[in-house]
């Protein structure tokens, strides 16, 4: 792939390239499984770019989601109109977002609370500054990592934050990302049989004429399974991108890679082994060693050991490569890979055009 590019060899490596015409492509497929583009509300944290959210934008996407200050406040500078920090504010964090709300006014900012306390917090902050902030339920249906387990407590939740001036109740969060079975089948009946607590909630809401709100559900894994649902939102992130991990677990999701990482070889240590430039300040590092990378002209080439900038890697079969020769790469985790990039190379037509810069990297940009 990379070999068609012109002046490829002007790069340095390790680099990450973005194929604009794939991210279109990737961004369309989104919207058409879907079927309403006002039921998409995408997670901008994997490309952290105004690239990205302009051009979802100019196919009618105008709600998103994310999950950092810095995130939300590019989401500002560019004009979104209507965005979740989908992360509990604590702290200063708080009176940060308060800023990034005034400072763009014409953006509808809301963050998601799973406790009375926090939503106090929360509220003593806007109520002090004459000011409003929307405010989703973050429930816990078994991803257990945040949120609060879809019972009674909501009720009790709900009912605290109604009495709270500066808080203004829009719905539900409900993140599911613990589904992640590669089987569609498998993977549906597992999402349909967690969301139902959801339904459940819901009918105790009626009964009592409280107001649900909108419900906002799951991310890139169970995208598949929500998109046919038409009573709630949907929230893909990793989806404009793709990555090697969610395309080896969602063979019903017909995305393609968009972001392809460059790295050479630095090292040949013997006809079956080589050292390239790709450490862990340059690809995610999460996951165990055999999944950081893959590479599809070498499928069989396996990592065996990884640094800060380096990563070895050994064929099953003698190779003809020499030091200096790149490869292209595919990240098994793209969100984090992206964050360790000041900027993605742009390549149009097999031409370098330009930069996008990854600007919510930073964890602060102006508030």
């Amino acid at each position: 792939m990379f070999n068609d590019i012109k002046n490829i060899n002007s790069i340095d490596s390790p680099a990450l390239i973005v194929f604009p015409a794939i991210v279109e492509s990737n961004i369309k497929e989104m919207v058409r499984m879907v079927g309403d583009v006002n039921r998409l509300r995408p997670h901008i944290k994997t490309h952290k770019t105004a690239e990205g959210i302009k051009m979802m934008q100019g196919h009618g996407i105008n709600k998103f989601k994310c999950a950092t200050i810095a995130e939300a406040e590019l989401l500002g500078m560019n004009n979104a109109t209507d965005v979740i920090l989908a992360h509990q504010p604590v702290g200063p964090r708080i009176e940060r977002l308060y800023q990034v709300a005034t400072l763009y006014p014409t953006t509808n900012f809301s963050c998601i609370t799973d406790n009375i306390d926090s939503a106090k917090k929360i509220n003593d902050v806007f109520e002090k500054y004459e000011s409003v902030i929307g405010i989703y339920i973050d429930l816990n249906i078994g991803m257990n990592r945040t949120g609060i387990s879809p019972n009674d407590a909501v009720i009790e939740l709900y009912e605290a934050i109604s009495e709270m001036k500066s808080l203004n109740f829009r719905g539900m969060h409900v993140y599911d990302g613990h589904q992640r079975h590669p089987d569609p089948i498998e993977k549906s009946l597992a999402c349909e049989n967690s969301f139902n607590q959801v339904l459940e909630l819901k009918k105790k809401f009626d009964e009592k004429a409280y107001q649900f709100g909108t419900i906002v559900a799951g991310g890139s894994p169970s995208f598949s399974y929500h998109a046919t649902k038409n009573d709630r939102e949907c929230s893909p992130g990793t989806n404009i991108f793709w990555d090697h991990g969610y395309a080896s677990i969602c063979p019903e999701q017909h995305f393609k890679p968009a972001v392809y990482i460059l790295t050479r070889v630095i090292s040949v240590l013997s006809d079956k082994k080589i050292c390239v430039d790709l450490g862990h300040k340059s690809v995610a590092a999460e996951n165990d060693i055999s999944k950081r990378v893959y590479f599809p002209k070498y499928p069989n080439a396996k990592a065996i050991s990884q640094s800060e900038e380096h990563l070895v890697l050994e064929f099953q079969e003698e190779h003809t490569l020499k030091t200096g020769d790149m490869l292209c790469g595919i990240p098994y985790h793209i969100c984090p890979t992206v964050a360790l990039h000041e900027y993605l190379t742009e390549v149009v037509n097999d031409e370098i055009t330009g930069a996008w810069h990854v600007l919510a990297r930073r964890r602060k940009i102006n508030c």
